[in-house]
């Protein structure tokens, strides 16, 4: 029943360097996060690849609230990707980091210390409704600023013959209450410059990411017809990752926990959890709550597939070419997309204990569970034990086991793993947990200091040569080439 993580070339570089990952972590000390800031560059060339296939213009902005590295950021900085940022702090941090107004949108909610700062920086502003635009339209007038470019976030899209099911988002306008919000950006015209009609949406599903896009198209000709010149259009995020290496395995896994809820078989997670599944009376109730973890659809190729959907209120055509035809700029911000196999988190095994003979072991680890929060989005994939090799040879023999990982706090809910994990062998005290692909989300979106614990480290590595070097992930700046001393 393993759930065996994809791991990319240097990724799978990076957890065979056992005594560099040792190294460090002795160093550095448990957990430990590891970003790799030469990979989100690849991701990124992924996604122009795709806009240059559909001879697009636009822009490739990366959602900083999924992942705090100043690494990363920096690394991104030197190539012509732009930033999404989410709060004050973000926004500070990205220019910092050698982002230029230009190549900055501001998103989410918003204080009047953040309108203000992308204001008087000249960002383009993300408006989710009328009371914001009002805000900064008065931030601009009274602090004498030059017009701010914004984008009008929509919601609420509805499609044209079959019905697609589109969720409700607290963020954005509905489409309905457009005519009010035009009239509010007419009516402070000497104060912002209306660049274009965004959405946001929380699905993975083509079918209303492609309605919502239409929508947006249909918008922007409402725009033209009163005059205003829009010329974007930015479509989010949520372009989503593919985690294991195999699909057979996600469904025999999905299968088998079906089977389990149902007391067909033993259970496959602590105290019987159905990760959204029930058992009623001997009929399986609810929803699974997992993130599709195999999804060979993903990334840079599920914008591909996007962009080639037909618009069925606009004659049909794909999208792409109604975006091309119309000479409209695509904005995409791709978050755990573009931190596609960009890290790893790895902790400390602690102890190794039986409760009861036959039964699965108890690992307890050196992190908390919101220091590797794949469970927290429902991402489920085994990790990778990385023995010791100064610890003499192992007696256990190596047959697999069944684990549950326990974190490091005085909680029962401190579980890294609810599932049990199936590892090759057992493992033991000093060998390291190394859980793939965390830089999405995952690595310290929820971390904390809970019980006075530490939060994880974070390191910058890159690949020299047959070697991996590495430096604080804040001292890392892309301004050496191969082969120099950083």
């Amino acid at each position: 029943m393993y759930l065996e993580p994809r791991l990319g070339p240097q990724l799978r570089s990076l957890l065979e360097s056992a005594d560099f990952l040792h190294m460090l972590t002795d160093a550095l000390g448990s957990p430990l996060n590891l970003v790799v800031p030469d990979q989100i560059a690849e991701n990124l060339a992924r996604f122009r690849s795709v806009y240059r296939e559909h001879h697009l213009s636009g822009q490739v902005y990366y959602a900083h609230k999924a992942n705090r590295s100043s690494a990363l950021l920096r690394r991104l900085a030197a190539t012509d990707a732009g930033v999404d940022v989410a709060s004050l702090g973000e926004l500070q941090h990205a220019l910092g980091a050698g982002f230029t107004p230009d190549r900055i949108t501001a998103t989410g909610p918003k204080n009047p210390e953040f309108l203000w700062l992308a204001a008087r920086t000249g960002v383009t502003v993300s408006v989710d409704g009328g009371s914001e635009l009002d805000q900064l339209a008065a931030l601009v007038r009274a602090h004498r600023l030059s017009p701010v470019r914004i984008l009008l976030r929509l919601s609420g899209f509805e499609a044209s013959g079959v019905k697609v099911l589109s969720r409700p988002s607290r963020f954005g306008t509905p489409v309905p209450e457009l005519d009010l919000l035009l009239k509010a950006v007419e009516r402070h015209a000497g104060a912002v410059d209306l660049t274009g009609v965004a959405y946001h949406l929380d699905t993975t599903g083509v079918a209303e990411k492609a309605t919502a896009l239409e929508g947006c198209l249909e918008a922007l000709e409402v725009c033209r017809s009163r005059g205003l010149r829009p010329r974007a259009v930015d479509i989010g995020g949520g372009f989503g990752v593919n985690y294991l290496a195999d699909g057979e395995q996600w469904e025999r896994y999905t299968t088998e926990l079906t089977s389990a809820v149902l007391g067909r078989r033993p259970p496959l997670a602590w105290g019987g959890h159905g990760y959204g599944l029930r058992n009623e009376a001997g009929t399986l109730r609810g929803a699974l709550g997992l993130y599709p973890a195999h999804r060979p659809v993903a990334g840079a190729r599920y914008l591909d597939e996007l962009l080639m959907q037909p618009a069925a209120s606009l004659g049909g055509r794909p999208l792409a070419a109604l975006l091309l035809e119309h000479l409209y700029d695509l904005y995409t911000e791709p978050g755990r997309a573009l931190l596609d196999q960009c890290g790893i988190t790895v902790a400390k095994v602690l102890e190794v204990r039986s409760p009861d003979t036959g039964a699965e072991l108890l690992v307890r680890l050196a992190l908390k569970a919101n220091d590797v929060a794949l469970e927290e989005h429902g991402v489920l994939m085994d990790p990778v034990v990385i023995p010791r090799s100064d610890t003499g040879p192992r007696t256990d023999g190596g047959e697999p086991v069944g684990v549950y990982l326990f974190g490091n706090l005085c909680l029962e809910t401190d579980m890294i793993t609810r599932r049990t994990v199936f590892l090759p062998r057992r493992p033991a005290p000093g060998d390291l947990m190394v859980f793939a692909n965390t830089a999405g989300y995952a690595m310290d979106f929820h971390a904390t200091r809970a019980q006075l614990q530490p939060v994880a480290h974070k390191a910058a590595v890159w690949q020299d040569g047959d070697a991996w070097r590495w430096c604080p992930d804040d001292q890392y700046w892309p301004i050496t080439l191969p082969g120099e001393p950083h």
